[in-house]
């Protein structure tokens, strides 16, 4: 039952698979599988016109080159053209490298206003739909510019990488497999379920200094002294326990080792769990219809599928991951920029900022605290931005489908 893994950590912002979701698919599978029933079908219903070629329709003949002369080693030459091959691993790479930059660097800013709503408890706008969420990012923007919601980007790739690095080094000294195999055991999947949660929590204190990073105000954010490797000093700081002091308030690495285990072990779960279902009614409708007409249709649905089971899990684990936020700000003395609208204070029209001044005893404590104060919908705070992010990823994935699409047509009537 193998099958790519979604980013694990990702409510994180880790797009693991998030990675193999993103990359284009391998030329061998069940991919080149259907793309050469395909190539075989137009072949032998519709042979193309191709100068040189020997499959011609009845009657006719190749106008650009002359026959050869008997004894002749030299053939016509095929025509400039892009083999089908070639188109293939075009529409592949097009598609994944368009899924990858806009899970990746267009939803940043979806991400950085997401996390903004979870950690401001006393904001009064839970922005669970993306119409609100979407006028005060622009807002937001609009008072200190574009980078206000690009912040903490580069962190954020940091702590991918740190993410798969450890994934990789813990797979190669244990028993424990990256990948499952096609005939797997109980056994191998608890391995491959822990792998999951152990990288999660090797990559937590660098992911605590890059959650501080993409929430952190613009406005009180120093320039000098930040740099890209901050993260990653940052994340040393907190797990050693040295460098500057923080307040009192500041929960042990070790409360959150379990829950953000368990958050990493569940969404991995769940992702995988989707993809591989929408991948099988997929795989069931399609043997009711003819072979696909495009090359696109062999690698759209994988990413269609990864895009559906990223959506599911961060919807199902969106209250946890809420929790998390907090209790990994707290005690870091950390400002946000108020998630209820930008408001003018004196004459320079400056958004107002607040202090995150949280006080949870853990897990469980937090749990209750927002249920208690805010309610079941403060779990949700920032929702609408979520569902903005993931609109837009769709929406990009089925522009960049008709565009490949119109392309592909065009480089093959040529």
């Amino acid at each position: 039952m193998a099958s790519r893994r979604p980013d694990s950590f990702d409510g994180y912002g880790f797009r693991s698979d998030q990675y193999g979701a993103g990359y284009p698919p391998r030329s061998s599978g069940p991919a080149s599988g259907i793309s050469g029933e395909l190539q075989q079908h137009q072949w032998v219903t519709s042979p193309p016109d191709i100068p040189g070629s020997r499959n011609l329709h009845p009657g006719e003949r190749t106008p650009l080159y002359e026959e050869a002369e008997p004894g002749s080693r030299w053939e016509a030459p095929h025509a400039a053209g892009v083999p089908p091959e070639q188109l293939n691993r075009f529409a592949g790479f097009g598609i994944g490298l368009v899924s990858l930059f806009t899970e990746n660097v267009l939803a940043h800013p979806c991400i950085v206003f997401r996390r903004q709503c979870q950690v401001n408890y006393h904001g009064r706008c839970y922005h669970l739909t993306p119409f609100s969420a979407v006028s005060v990012m622009y807002a937001i923007t609009k008072a200190q510019g574009l980078k206000a919601l690009w912040k903490g980007m580069g962190s954020t790739f940091i702590v991918h990488g740190i993410a798969l690095g450890a994934e990789g080094v813990i797979s190669e000294f244990t028993p424990l497999p990256r990948e499952l195999p096609h005939s797997w055991s109980w056994k191998q999947l608890a391995g491959h379920l822990l792998l999951k949660g152990l990288t999660a929590v090797v990559a937590l204190p660098f992911y605590c200094a890059s959650l501080i990073e993409t929430v952190q105000s613009e406005i009180v954010r120093d320039e000098s002294s930040s740099g890209l490797l901050d993260c990653v000093r940052e994340g040393l700081t907190r797990l050693l326990g040295v460098g500057a002091p923080h307040s009192r308030r500041l929960l042990p690495l070790s409360y959150l080792l379990l829950p953000v285990a368990a958050h990493a072990i569940l969404r991995y779960a769940v992702a995988a769990s989707v993809q591989r279902a929408v991948l099988w009614l997929h795989q069931r409708g399609g043997k009711r219809r003819p072979v696909p007409s495009d090359p696109l249709d062999a690698y759209f649905p994988e990413l269609a599928a990864a895009w559906a089971g990223s959506l599911a899990a961060d919807v199902l684990l969106f209250p946890l991951e809420t929790a998390l936020h907090r209790l990994s700000l707290q005690g870091t003395r950390t400002i946000i920029d108020a998630t209820d609208g930008a408001e003018v204070a004196g004459s320079g029209g400056s958004p107002l900022v607040l202090p995150v001044n949280t006080q949870y005893d853990g897990l469980a404590d937090c749990l209750h605290a927002i249920r208690k104060k805010e309610g079941a919908a403060g779990f949700y705070r920032g929702f609408g931005a979520l569902l903005a992010q993931y609109s837009l990823h769709g929406a990009l994935l089925a522009a960049a489908r008709t565009l490949l699409r119109v392309v592909l047509l065009d480089a093959k009537a040529c």
